[in-house]
């Protein structure tokens, strides 16, 4: 009896003081931004959305992102820049070589940013570090890219550079190849060393091995996907010599996977894999 006489008293009070009439401040708290495209928004929607029709996604939307990790959107100021290099270096290349089309068919709906590093919140117990994804492709749609703020087109961090330019040719790779699978003899070439435990290799035991980095030996859609980013990241002189450079074994199996990827470009896409490459180290060597 006590308890609901008390929940009435509270109740009388609480009516009481509703009743007090207030004046409303006019001008909510919440405030649209988005009827308001800034000059941002206005260069993404020129040099993206109309021609290849991909959404740039620069603001913090937790649908967008992975949750449980420690992620930030990048500064606004920063933006411009990294999408004008991405835009001349990668997109650029592909639209050189294989034309607008193909770009715009074969293009990721949208690219999502993130300011910073893109770390896993639990260390990898064997190596006792935490782990970074340095970006993602989501079924074929979607491209996430760590890393914006780390880019300075005043004072060029050429290491910066290389690693953001790998990471989205790795992660473009993905989508060609979820618009066209690649065949499964390629993972035939080194069938037996793939492994989960791949982060306990180290560079030159997967280059014997006959994988340009430790992480393509994850699995066959990794290994295809940095091989083409690496190729695309250098010259065809320093591709030959840096495979040349390596034990026999491993470039062997090397040569081999260039001569697939080389082919899979031909045959599915009608692309001179060469020439891209070439182009795309050219117009990298511009933001170095």
């Amino acid at each position: 009896m006590n308890k609901i006489t008390y929940i009435c008293v509270a109740l009388s009070v609480a009516l009481f003081s509703c009743n007090k009439k207030e004046t409303l401040d006019p001008q909510s708290v919440i405030h649209d931004d988005t009827d308001t495209p800034t000059a941002l928004d206005t260069y993404i929607r020129n040099e993206y959305i109309n021609p290849y029709n991909i959404e740039v996604n620069y603001k913090y939307v937790d649908v967008n992102y992975e949750m449980g990790r420690y992620l930030y959107p990048p500064t606004e100021s920063k933006v411009q820049p990294f999408l004008e290099m991405i835009k001349d270096v990668w997109l650029g290349a592909y639209q050189q070589v294989a034309g607008t089309t193909f770009v715009s068919q074969v293009a990721p709906r949208q690219i999502s940013l993130i300011g910073g590093r893109n770390l896993d919140p639990q260390r990898n117990p064997e190596t006792y570090l935490f782990e970074e994804t340095l970006g993602q492709a989501d079924n074929g749609a979607k491209i996430t890219i760590a890393r914006v703020d780390y880019y300075d087109p005043a004072h060029p961090d050429e290491a910066n550079i290389r690693h953001i330019i790998h990471t989205i040719q790795h992660e473009y790779c993905h989508i060609i190849n979820q618009h066209k699978p690649f065949a499964p003899e390629f993972g035939k070439i080194t069938p037996d060393d793939y492994s989960s435990s791949w982060h306990g290799k180290t560079t030159a035991q997967a280059n014997a091995l006959g994988f340009i980095t430790n992480y393509a030996a994850a699995n066959p859609f990794e290994d295809f996907a940095e091989m083409t980013s690496h190729m695309l990241m250098k010259s065809k002189a320093q591709w030959d010599a840096a495979l040349n450079a390596m034990p026999e074994k491993g470039k062997v199996a090397l040569k081999k996977k260039e001569a697939f990827i080389v082919e899979y470009f031909r045959a599915e896409w009608g692309i001179d894999f060469y020439q891209l490459q070439r182009v795309a180290y050219q117009r990298m060597q511009n933001y170095l």
